[in-house]
């Protein structure tokens, strides 16, 4: 299974699974990222260390670390 951190520019995903921690996990539920949610990905940095992504109407930044825990598919 690919993991949004394996994403790149102008991906269209779809969430299948949230492999986080309990705290990261309820984090990233409340910014709407949950399994079966539609992510946009806009941008990575040249390092990789930052994944942009845009949420419904809502755009966030995810470390790679998070980004590492939230597995996709393509849609």
């Amino acid at each position: 299974m690919k993991t949004l951190y394996e994403c790149k520019k102008n991906d269209k995903v779809k969430v299948t699974k949230l492999k986080a921690e309990p705290e990261l996990k309820q984090r990233l539920i409340s910014f709407g990222i949950m399994k079966g949610a539609v992510l946009d990905v806009l941008e990575q940095t040249s390092t990789k260390s930052n994944v942009e992504i845009r949420v419904g109407k809502t755009t966030l930044a995810l470390r790679s670390a998070e980004a590492k825990n939230i597995e996709v598919e393509s849609i």
